[in-house]
C-alpha cells in the first residue's frame, strides 16, 4: 500500500482508489444508448453523472495544484444542471478523461503536505462548522463521488443491468 506523507490523507487516499474501482465497476457493460436514459425525464442520465464524477477528479486536481482541465468542465462544473438540448460526450470519452486525470491526482494526494491541506479554500458555501481548507474539498468530493456512484448503481438496476461489482483490479495503482 502506498503511504501517503500527511497523516490527514491516510483515509482519503484508500477511499479515492476505492472509487477509482468503483467507477470503473459501476459503467462496466453499460451501452452508450442506456447511458443517455433517464427515468420518467426526471433524473439525470448516466453521461451527466459519470460526467461530475470526473469533473470531480478535475477539481481535486486543481485544488492539489494541478494544471489539467476538464474538456467538459462546461457542462459538469458545480453539478451544473443536465441540459437536454447539448450533446453530451461519450462514456468511452469521459472513461479515457477519467484515467488520464486520476493517476495524476492519487500522486497529488501521496505527496501533500499537512500544511497544505490546511490551507483555505474558500468555496462560499458559509457552513459554520466547516473550514474550508484544501481538505475539506477533497472531503467534500470523495463524498461527492460515492454520492454519484450510488446514483450510477441504482441506474445500473433500474436499466435492468446486473448489480455493479465490487472486483478489485489490483494493477490499478491510482
Amino acid at each position: 500500500m502506498d503511504t501517503p506523507k500527511s497523516k490527514k490523507t491516510e483515509v482519503v487516499a484508500p477511499a479515492y482508489r476505492m472509487h477509482t474501482q468503483s467507477f470503473i465497476n459501476v459503467l462496466d457493460g453499460i451501452s452508450e444508448e442506456d447511458a443517455l436514459k433517464r427515468i420518467e425525464n426526471k433524473t439525470n442520465h448516466m453521461v451527466w453523472m459519470a460526467g461530475n464524477f470526473v469533473n470531480m477528479r478535475y477539481g481535486m486536481g486543481s485544488v492539489l495544484g494541478l494544471q489539467d482541465e476538464d474538456p467538459y468542465n462546461n457542462l459538469f462544473f458545480q453539478g451544473k444542471a443536465l441540459d437536454e438540448s447539448i450533446t453530451y460526450p461519450s462514456l468511452a470519452d469521459l472513461k479515457k478523461n477519467f484515467h488520464e486525470i486520476s493517476p495524476k491526482v492519487y500522486q497529488k494526494l501521496l505527496n501533500i503536505t499537512d500544511q497544505e491541506l490546511d490551507e483555505i479554500f474558500e468555496v462560499g458555501m458559509n457552513v459554520p462548522f466547516i473550514k474550508e481548507t484544501k481538505l475539506s474539498f477533497i472531503g467534500m468530493c470523495i463524498g461527492r463521488e460515492d454520492y454519484l456512484c450510488g446514483q450510477m448503481g441504482l441506474m445500473r438496476r433500474i436499466l435492468d443491468y446486473p448489480g455493479m461489482k465490487y472486483d478489485v483490479n489490483e494493477n490499478i495503482k491510482y
